[in-house]
C-alpha cells in the first residue's frame, strides 16, 4: 500500500457528516477517561461516602468493560459494526442519565457498570466505522480518529471540571446530552455496514490468550495499567484542591497523553525500536509514581507529577498496543479482546485497592504499589524482548497462494511461446549482493489497491520493457496502530488478491514479474520505509509508486509512505500519477527523484 489517500479526499477533514457524528461520538468517548477525575472528593464529600467507595465508579466501569470486550466480537461479528456501535451508545446514553440521577455512591457504581458494557461495544467498533466511512482514504481515517482522541483526552477534565463545579451530577448529564447527539447522528447519517463473513467466538479471545507474545504484551499492560489508574484515579484525594483546579490539572496531563500518544510515540519507536522505548518510558512512570509517593504531602509536587505522567501515558498507550499488534498471530479484532479483556482488570482493581490500602495503611503506600506494579511488568515484558524485535525487525514476506493465479491454457499460451511468465514469490525475499552473479536488478512495482494502481502497473511494466529488466510486484497489507486501538487497511483476502490481479496484468504484458506480500504494523510511514528495506535487500533499480494523496496536517500527523520512500530508498523513485511534491497536485504526470 502506498497511495496515501485511496482515491479519496485530500484532507482527512473533508469527509462525509457520517463520519464527523461518529467523531463526535469519539471525542465524547475518549473525554471520559478523565471526565470525573475533578468530581471524585465532592462525590465523598456530598454522598458521605469513603474513598473506596468512590472508587469502585473506576473499578465497576473497567472491570465490566474488561469482560465485555470477550463478547464484542461475537455481537459485532453477527449484526454488523453499525449495530453495534449503536447498541453500545444506546445503552451510554441510558447508564450516564441514571448515574446522574442517583443519590447514593452504590446506585451511580452500579449504574457505571451498565456504562461500561456500551463503551466496550463502542470502543471495539468506533476506528472501524469510521474507517469504513471516511472519504480521505485509510490514512486519513487513522488522523480524523487520532485527531479526535486528543481532543477528547484534553478536554475530559475541563468539562469535567466546569460541570462538575455546578453539580457533581453535571458530567454524567453532560455526557448523556453529547452522546445523545451522537446517537441520532449515528443513526441518521451512517450507512449500515455488512455483516462479516466470519462469525466469531465467544472462546477466541481467551484461547489466544495461550500465545506466549500475546500473554506477556497483556500481562506487561495489566501492570502498567494498576500503576496508571492508582496515579489517575486516587491522586485528587491527596491533592486537596477544589474541583475547576483539579480539572486544569488533569487538563494538562490530558494533552500531554494526546501530544505523545499521537507525535511522539512512532519516532521514538523508530529510532529506537519499541522494547527499548518501553523499557525506559516504564521506568519514568515507575520513578514518577516513587515521587509521588514520596511527596504526597506536597501540592505542588503532586501537580507536576501528575501533569508529567501524561507524557508516559501517552507513549505507553501507543507502543503497546502495537507491540500486541506485532507479535499476536492471531487475527486483530480478537488480538484487541484478548489484550483489552486482561489490561482494563489491572486497571479497574488498582483504584479500589488503593483506597484501601491508604485507608489500613497510609497515604504513601498506594503509589509505592504502583511503582512495583510497574517495574513488575518491567519485568515481564523482558520475557517478551526477542518475539517484539524479530517481529519488527521480520519482511514479513507472505506471497498469495499460487492456486490464485490464474494459469493460462496451452492453447492460450501457444501463440507466444517464449513470452515471459509472472510468478508469486513463496518464500522470504533473498537479499542480492552485488558482488554474486545473477539475476537483472528488478523494477520495484509497489502497488494498493486504490484506482490509480493499475496506472502505476502499467508505467513499471514500460520502464521494465525498456530496461530489459525482471518487475517485483509489492503490496504492504497496513495495520495502523491508533494510540490505545488498532485497524486493518484491508483484508488478507483482498491484499492477496491485489497482488494476483497486479502479477497477471504484467503477465498479459509480456513481463516477468514476482508478487510479495508484506505485512506493517505501525503509522502510515513504516508502510514508505518498509518498502525502502524491501528495496535494499531486493538491489532494486527502481521504485515505481504512485502520488501521495494527501499532506499538510495528514502528513503531520501520520507521516506519507510515500515521502517516507523517497526519503529511505536506496535507488531512483519513479512516481506516477497526480504529484504530491511538486507542480499541480489535480494534474496527472510524472516524476523520477533520486
Amino acid at each position: 500500500m502506498v497511495n496515501d489517500g485511496h482515491a479519496g479526499a485530500a484532507s482527512p477533514f473533508r469527509q462525509p457528516k457520517a463520519v464527523w457524528a461518529v467523531a463526535f461520538a469519539c471525542v465524547v468517548s475518549f473525554m471520559g477517561i478523565g471526565l470525573v477525575d475533578p468530581i471524585l472528593p465532592a462525590l465523598a464529600k456530598d454522598l458521605k461516602a469513603s474513598p473506596s467507595s468512590v472508587e469502585l465508579l473506576f473499578t465497576s466501569y473497567l472491570v465490566i468493560t474488561a469482560v465485555a470486550m470477550l463478547v464484542t466480537g461475537w455481537v459485532s461479528s453477527r449484526i454488523g459494526a453499525k449495530h453495534t456501535l449503536v447498541a453500545g451508545l444506546v445503552l451510554i446514553v441510558v447508564f450516564s442519565a441514571l448515574a446522574g440521577s442517583s443519590h447514593s455512591i452504590n446506585g451511580i457504581v452500579e449504574m457505571r457498570a451498565g456504562w461500561g458494557i456500551g463503551n466496550a461495544l463502542f470502543i471495539a467498533t468506533s476506528l472501524a466505522v469510521i474507517v469504513a466511512s471516511a472519504s480521505g482514504g485509510f490514512a486519513g481515517a487513522i488522523v480524523l480518529y487520532e485527531t479526535a482522541l486528543g481532543v477528547g483526552i484534553g478536554l475530559g477534565p475541563l468539562v469535567g471540571g466546569e460541570l462538575g463545579g455546578i453539580s457533581w451530577r453535571g458530567p454524567f448529564f453532560g455526557v448523556t446530552v453529547l452522546m445523545s447527539i451522537s446517537l441520532i447522528a449515528t443513526l441518521v447519517l451512517v450507512d449500515r455496514t455488512p455483516r462479516p463473513a466470519k462469525r466469531t467466538s465467544i472462546r477466541e479471545p481467551i484461547t489466544a490468550l495461550r500465545h506466549r507474545g500475546l500473554a506477556i504484551m497483556s500481562v506487561t499492560a495489566l501492570c502498567y495499567n494498576w500503576g496508571f489508574f492508582t496515579l489517575l484515579a486516587y491522586t485528587p484525594f491527596p491533592m486537596h484542591l477544589g474541583i475547576h483546579q483539579l480539572g486544569y490539572t488533569f487538563t494538562g496531563w490530558g494533552m500531554l497523553v494526546g501530544i505523545f500518544a499521537v507525535f511522539v510515540a512512532p519516532r521514538l519507536q523508530r529510532r529506537f525500536g519499541t522494547p527499548r522505548t518501553l523499557y525506559v518510558n516504564l521506568a519514568l512512570l515507575a520513578a514518577d509514581l516513587v515521587v509521588i509517593a514520596a511527596f504526597t504531602t506536597s501540592k505542588t509536587t503532586l501537580i507536576v507529577a501528575v501533569i508529567v505522567s501524561g507524557a508516559f501515558v501517552g507513549l505507553n498507550n501507543t507502543l503497546t498496543t502495537q507491540a500486541v499488534m506485532l507479535v499476536a498471530p492471531v487475527e486483530r479484532p480478537i488480538a484487541s479482546a484478548s489484550y483489552g479483556f486482561v489490561r482494563f482488570i489491572g486497571g479497574g482493581l488498582a483504584p479500589y485497592v488503593a483506597a484501601k490500602l491508604a485507608a489500613h495503611f497510609n497515604i504513601h503506600v498506594p503509589f509505592y504499589l504502583g511503582a512495583v506494579a510497574v517495574v513488575l511488568g518491567i519485568v515481564v515484558l523482558t520475557r517478551g524482548h526477542s518475539l517484539i524485535a524479530a517481529a519488527e525487525g521480520a519482511e514479513q514476506d507472505q506471497a498469495p497462494p499460487a492456486s490464485k493465479l490464474a494459469v493460462p491454457s496451452a492453447a492460450e499460451a501457444a501463440p507466444a511461446p517464449a513470452r515471459p511468465t509472472a510468478t508469486l514469490r513463496l518464500d522470504a525475499a533473498t537479499p542480492m549482493s552485488s558482488s554474486e552473479p545473477g539475476p537483472a536488478r528488478p523494477i520495484l512495482i509497489a502497488v494498493d489497491g486504490a484506482p490509480t494502481a493499475n496506472d502505476v502497473c502499467a508505467a513499471g511494466a514500460e520502464l521494465a520493457v525498456a530496461l530489459g529488466a525482471p518487475v517485483d510486484i509489492l503490496h504492504v497489507a497496513e495495520t495502523d496502530v491508533a494510540v490505545e486501538d488498532a485497524v486493518d487497511a484491508e483484508s488478507p483476502d483482498a491484499a492477496s488478491a491485489a497482488v494476483t490481479e497486479h502479477v497477471e496484468q504484467l503477465a498479459a504484458l509480456g513481463v516477468t514479474a514476482a508478487g510479495h506480500l508484506l505485512r506493517v504494523v505501525g503509522d502510515h510511514g513504516d508502510v514508505g520505509r518498509r518498502i525502502a528495506t524491501f528495496a535494499e535487500h531486493r538491489r532494486a533499480r527502481m521504485v515505481v509508486v504512485g502520488a501521495p494523496r494527501h499532506g499538510g496536517f495528514a502528513g503531520l500527523l501520520d507521516a506519507s509512505a510515500s515521502a517516507q520512500l523517497v526519503r529511505h530508498a536506496p535507488c531512483d523513485v519513479h512516481v506516477v500519477g497526480p504529484l504530491g511534491f511538486v507542480g499541480d497536485p489535480s494534474a496527472p504526470g510524472e516524476e523520477t527523484m533520486g
